[in-house]
């Protein structure tokens, strides 16, 4: 081997290193975060994070530039997709009752680079989306006093005529978000408090939209006349949901915040599903009597609802717009400045960011430096950055961990589960004994519990027709399947979205394409349904595994192809800086590291028969141990 070149068995290593997987531990409720939030506080929190700029911005500017009146449909759409995300996020939050969220879910299923790298953009998603809302904020307010704040501000600073910088310095928007740092530091209980004076508000507002808004609808206003319903056609109406997903991002805190919960397995997937209808049910309703009280080509995208009534003649009705506008991107400010700081800390706790984001506040038991860094960091990206561009920024990420979250769902669920931490003998008899070592984690498996009904086994049903399949080393079939699923899906999203117009397909061309990538979207999820998968009972699970998770991971495809390339450009450079930081300090302050050294890697031993009792005990090892190599505390079946 040519001197300098890494050795084949230390690229191995350094490849298990990033594979390597974080414990699950399901039935654990310690924390160093105080539970104090009930399934109101969950409820109220995710409805705060998704009732915000999305419905009192976001409508007007995807109803006037992409899907007019059809706006509402982009809506809905994206909603679904959503749903499809949230039960996902659901069942991890009920089974894995910790703060870290999609990161965590992504650790524990699919390896340590690739949760790193969740992330990393879920930082990014929170850090845009509450410097977006306060940008949002910002507008709101300055148009109830007729643009005296932003026309000051020109006049003594002039105006900036820079590529995704704002045209001004917002320094409305970047005080806000750090007042609302402030009551966010205070603690769990406090901001819980401020979040359901501003939603319980911003609720009663968003009734009186609906209600006022039908008694003042035109349905001529979805004529033809005016551009019809859909005016920007099939393509408008995806390019509209890729950009509201903006809106449903915040149903994520709910997840975020389970590790405070006190009930999380039931009330985290209850908060999430009561969350999301009021949410959904809020922003098709508002875009459907916003596109028939005033034509969808004028309105106004910085206050489209305000100016929609003041346009009718009802200016007082503006004014209560406007107010509960304020309110409610309140409601999300907080939710994405009480999120942050938990994510961040996550990681931190896991060793693969900065220790000192680790460091929870005695008092308050919040982790108070992620808080006002982060704060300050969010503060200055409002102060300098235009809303737009940062919305499109915000969609990838989003999907990104969705997309993710969705295929750890999948892998979980044909992984074996993990030992209770208080274990009972599952059946009589020396062989189905367990024993532990160090790490209390090693666990004798007999032939009788090896059996069919184990996760990842195939289903005695179809092993008549897909026998072959146990050819294959164990949960090799599996992982291909998956593997082929999640290819299958890119290739079907990129001949949907790019077949007519990019790619410039002949029609039997792009038949074929679609029917081969569906063909194979299909038969992997055949593969999956004739494997076993855990059974749980005890916690909420998403029915029709792996048919929703694969729908969600499709249509989450799908909308990131319809981002723009230099959304994707801007992306791709976020990456590199994440995997900068993972490289120089994440790989080498894992907690991960700590548990090879010490041999407290999970070894599961097997006791096959062959023919007494005794049987014969093969082991499979860490790392660096010799297979077969039994540890002293290890205990034998005694002999007949």
């Amino acid at each position: 081997m040519a001197r300098g070149l890494p050795s084949a068995a230390s690229l191995a290593r350094f490849c298990k290193k990033l594979n390597r997987l974080k414990p699950l531990e399901e039935s654990t409720m310690d924390t160093s975060l105080r539970r104090c939030l009930s399934t109101l506080d969950l409820t109220l929190l995710g409805v705060g994070g998704m009732v915000g700029s999305g419905l009192y911005v976001l409508t007007g500017t995807v109803a006037k530039e992409m899907a007019g009146p059809a706006v509402l449909v982009s809506f809905a759409v994206a909603a679904v997709a959503s749903l499809l995300a949230a039960l996902c996020y659901a069942e991890f939050g009920a089974r894995v009752p910790r703060t870290g969220s999609a990161y965590l879910y992504t650790y524990v299923s699919m390896g340590e680079l690739w949760a790193f790298l969740i992330g990393w953009n879920v930082l990014l998603e929170y850090l845009i989306g509450g410097a977006a809302v306060a940008r949002a904020w910002s507008g709101y307010l300055d148009a109830i006093f007729s643009h005296q704040i932003r026309n000051f501000t020109e006049t003594h600073l002039g105006i900036w005529d820079v590529p995704l910088l704002a045209r001004y310095p917002d320094f409305l928007a970047a005080g806000i978000l750090l007042l609302a740092s402030t009551f966010v530091s205070f603690g769990a209980r406090v901001s819980s408090w401020v979040n359901h004076t501003f939603s319980a508000i911003s609720l009663v507002v968003i009734v009186f939209i609906i209600i006022l808004g039908f008694v003042l609808a035109r349905p001529h206003n979805w004529s033809q006349e005016e551009g019809g319903f859909a005016p920007f056609g099939f393509s408008g109406i995806m390019a509209g949901t890729a950009t509201c997903f903006y809106a449903f991002v915040g149903f994520d805190v709910i997840a975020t915040s389970s590790e405070e919960a006190q009930n999380p397995r039931r009330a985290v997937p209850l908060a999430i599903a009561i969350s999301l209808s009021l949410a959904a049910s809020a922003y098709i309703l508002v875009s459907t009597v916003l596109t028939l009280m005033v034509p969808w080509h004028s309105l106004d995208p910085d206050s489209a609802l305000a100016d929609a009534f003041f346009r009718r003649g009802y200016s007082w009705a503006g004014v209560i717009v406007a107010v509960g506008s304020i309110c409610a991107m309140n409601t999300v400010l907080l939710s994405n400045l009480f999120s942050l700081p938990r994510i961040v800390y996550a990681m931190a706790a896991d060793g693969l960011f900065f220790q000192v984001f680790a460091r929870i506040h005695p008092r308050t038991q919040v982790p108070m430096v992620g808080i006002v860094v982060f704060g300050v960091l969010m503060a200055l990206l409002a102060l300098l950055l235009d809303l737009e561009a940062l919305v499109q920024f915000l969609s990838i990420g989003t999907l990104l961990a969705y997309t993710f979250v969705a295929t750890s769902i999948i892998v979980l669920r044909f992984q074996k589960a993990s030992p209770p931490s208080s274990p009972s003998p599952p059946s009589p008899g020396p062989l189905s004994k367990e024993h532990n070592s160090f790490s209390d984690q090693l666990q004798l498996v007999s032939t009788g519990l090896a059996s069919a009904t184990e996760p990842g086994q195939l289903r005695p049903a179809f092993r008549r027709y897909l026998g072959f399949l146990d050819r294959c080393g164990p949960g090799a079939a599996v992982t291909w399947a998956v593997g082929i699923l999640v290819a299958s899906a890119i290739t079907l999203g990129c001949v949907v979205v790019f077949g007519d117009s990019v790619l410039s397909l002949p029609g039997w061309a792009y038949i074929l394409l679609i029917l081969v990538s569906g063909s194979m979207f299909l038969l992997s999820l055949l593969v999956l349904a004739a494997y076993q998968q855990q059974h749980q009972q005890d916690t909420f699970r998403i029915p029709l595994v792996p048919l929703i998770p694969a729908l969600s991971i499709l249509l989450n495809v799908c909308l990131m192809l319809k981002l723009s390339y230099l959304t994707w450009l801007r992306f791709c450079i976020w990456l590199l800086v994440g995997l900068t930081v993972y490289f120089g300090y994440g790989i080498g302050h894992s907690k991960e590291n700590l548990r090879e050294p010490l041999g407290l890697t999970t070894t599961r031993y097997v006791v096959f028969p062959s023919g007494s009792l005794e049987g014969t005990v093969q082991a499979v090892q860490p790392t660096g141990q010799a297979l077969g190599t039994e540890p002293d505390c290890m205990e034998r079946p005694a002999s007949p």
